[in-house]
């Protein structure tokens, strides 16, 4: 059924620029736009009439998904904000800040204790002009050093000729409210872009750091790469341990730190664009954009190994972009983000990007056995049938048997991944004019960041289908599905009247 909701209604791209409102960027620039300080803006969806959310549950589910807040960042000094990922740690939640008004609006913090009523409560990371901070990971730590809650923050360039600061900023947030910086990993001044994403993960006694430093390569012409490890157990002394070279997987003679031609006569681009690791922090996953998703032994993070690495058909563009993790790890979630539907190789599928899941039973060797696709990714083919909007997927989480997507002009997708070789899509949220950058999972409640028009929350109630979900087979124990086996799960939008 449809369901809407009260929302605020944002206005588009054109009339953002106009008005000063936060402009959306798109983070797959390239170096040399990078470098110049060129921008991208990435189109919202349409607005919707009534200026509220469209949530939609589909036939067979009791599936409730219910908007329970939704707020603007607080501007400051009038500058408009452009609100990037979201996290939560504890009664708090975190939001980045994009480059959208090339102005420093560093981390902004909101009280959820009252999830029905969030309250920006404290700002860090905003004296570091230059600087744009998109990405947050907080988690409690207990090193000699240190013991409380750490916060690492992602710097990026968008002056690059006038900023020499970028890398990791790390903050003693155990008193959300009173943010107190402690360290400050920085990159070689060559390195134009910054710190993309990054990830905190704990090792006993020990907390290590993992930076995806995108377009370090290519810019330092190989001398520094773009998958970095340090360990911050001591915050004020950040201790760098390893840096991994992309020529252990990439043979191509024409390899530049960034560009290829793989076998099939393909043009590539590698470069690290984000990073995860799994609860224990034993083995991190890389996005990797056209060399797939990293799988690294990280037990010795002195001395990482890489185990194994997705690869792509082909007619796929690639764009390895987040990772999630699921059935015990056995299940790699993996999200493509293709900007650009119209690929100049004709051999190349069209459309927007989409997820792909892997068995990685075997590290060493990891099996796809499904993907998901929205309406968008199948229909909105040529050019010519394609609505305003950005629709590709960006970014997973999950949590059991549950899968949320943050897909843009797409919204939040809700999907049932019991059954990871068929998945099946039960509800979805797309807010008016909608730019759904990040999504967390929040308790019961799911977190979802606006890039035009803030903080999301919602309230889910899971259900099944008569008869519950699916049976899952563990993939140790299921027959080997060949890929030309593999059915696409698509997002069917029910449409019923209001």
């Amino acid at each position: 059924m449809y369901r809407f909701v009260k929302n605020t209604t944002i206005v588009g791209v054109a009339a953002a620029l106009a008005f000063g409102a936060p402009i959306a960027q798109a983070c797959n620039l390239g170096p040399e736009e990078h470098g110049q300080g060129i921008v991208k803006p990435v189109e919202p969806g349409p607005e919707h009439t009534s200026g509220e959310a469209e949530i939609v549950m589909h036939s067979g589910q009791f599936t409730e998904v219910t908007e329970i807040a939704a707020v603007e960042l607080e501007e400051i000094d009038g500058v408009s904000v452009t609100t990037a990922d979201v996290y939560a740690h504890k009664d708090h939640a975190y939001l980045g800040t994009h480059r959208g008004a090339r102005s420093n609006e560093g981390v902004r913090v909101f009280d959820m204790s009252d999830p029905h009523n969030p309250e920006e409560v404290a700002v860090f990371a905003n004296d570091i002009p230059g600087t744009w901070q998109e990405k947050v990971i907080v988690k409690s730590v207990d090193t000699p050093h240190f013991t409380g809650d750490l916060a690492v923050v992602s710097l990026q360039k968008y002056n690059q000729d006038e900023t020499e600061q970028s890398g990791t900023a790390i903050y003693d947030v155990t008193n959300p409210e009173r943010p107190m910086q402690l360290g400050y990993y920085e990159l070689p001044v060559d390195v134009l872009t910054g710190t993309h994403e990054l990830y905190l993960t704990t090792q006993e006694d020990r907390a290590i750091l993992l930076l995806a430093n995108i377009y370090a390569d290519y810019y330092t012409e190989g001398d520094y790469h773009d998958f970095t490890v340090v360990d911050v157990s001591d915050p004020a002394n950040p201790e760098h341990l390893y840096n991994w070279d992309p020529r252990e997987l990439v043979s191509a003679d024409d390899f530049d730190g960034m560009n290829y031609t793989d076998e099939d006569g393909a043009e590539r681009t590698a470069f690290a664009h984000s990073v995860i690791t799994d609860k224990k922090g034993e083995y991190a996953y890389i996005s990797y954009w056209d060399l797939g998703t990293i799988i690294m032994d990280i037990r010795n993070p002195d001395q990482p190994e890489v185990v194994g690495h997705t690869t792509f058909e082909r007619d796929v563009q690639g764009a390895a972009h987040s990772a999630a993790l699921a059935h015990d790890d056995t299940i790699l979630i993996e999200t493509r983000e293709v900007f650009e539907p119209d690929p100049d190789d004709p051999e190349f599928e069209r459309g927007w990007g989409y997820t792909r899941i892997y068995d990685i039973s075997d590290k060493s060797n990891p099996e796809l056995i499904s993907d998901i696709r929205s309406d968008n990714s199948v229909e909105q083919i040529k050019e010519g049938e394609r609505e305003r909007g950005t629709y590709t997927v960006h970014d997973p989480k999950v949590e059991g048997d549950k899968l949320y997507l943050s897909h843009y002009s797409d919204g939040i997708r809700l999907v049932d991944i019991s059954n990871p070789h068929k998945p099946r899509e039960v509800a979805s949220y797309v807010p008016s004019a909608a730019n759904v950058w990040g999504v967390f999972i929040y308790g019961d409640y799911i977190l979802g960041s606006d890039m035009g028009s803030g903080l999301k929350v919602l309230d889910v109630n899971w259900g099944t289908a008569p008869g519950g979900p699916p049976t899952y087979t563990t993939p140790r124990d299921r027959m080997t599905t060949s890929l030309t086996g593999i059915q696409p799960m698509i997002f069917s939008a029910l449409t019923f009247s209001r």
